[in-house]
């Protein structure tokens, strides 16, 4: 059997990590074992990291229309609930952007919320 040399292969697995981990601090960003871990650990946040973002918008987006309704006596249960009943779909990012940009179209949807309720 011919000789298999994989230095080629193995330095340029180890340039990835090592280029992976820039911007790290001491030895994590150039000892390949240290930088090894060190990206893992950083892919895995990254991961849980997206994750969160969702429901950290969605919260945020509750609480602006929450705040919004304040102008008019409702609670976000009772709009979120009034809005269905009244088959407007609506999704939250849109109506928490009508909340804080137009207030007109909002004082409209939460009108014709009421109406249906």
């Amino acid at each position: 059997m011919p000789r298999v040399k994989r230095a080629p292969a193995t330095k340029e697995r180890k340039k990835k990590i090592i280029k992976q981990a820039k911007g790290a601090f001491g030895k994590r960003k150039n000892v390949y074992r240290r930088a090894k871990e060190t990206v893992q650990r950083a892919l895995a946040f990254a991961y849980t990291g997206r994750k969160l973002k969702k429901r950290t918008f969605r919260q945020l987006w509750t609480v602006r229309i929450n705040a919004a309704l304040k102008d008019y006596d409702l609670s976000y249960s009772k709009f979120i609930g009034a809005l269905k009943k009244s088959n407007i779909a609506i999704d939250r990012k849109i109506l928490a952007e009508l909340a804080v940009e137009d207030k007109n179209a909002f004082a409209a949807v939460v009108e014709q919320s009421k109406a249906a309720n």
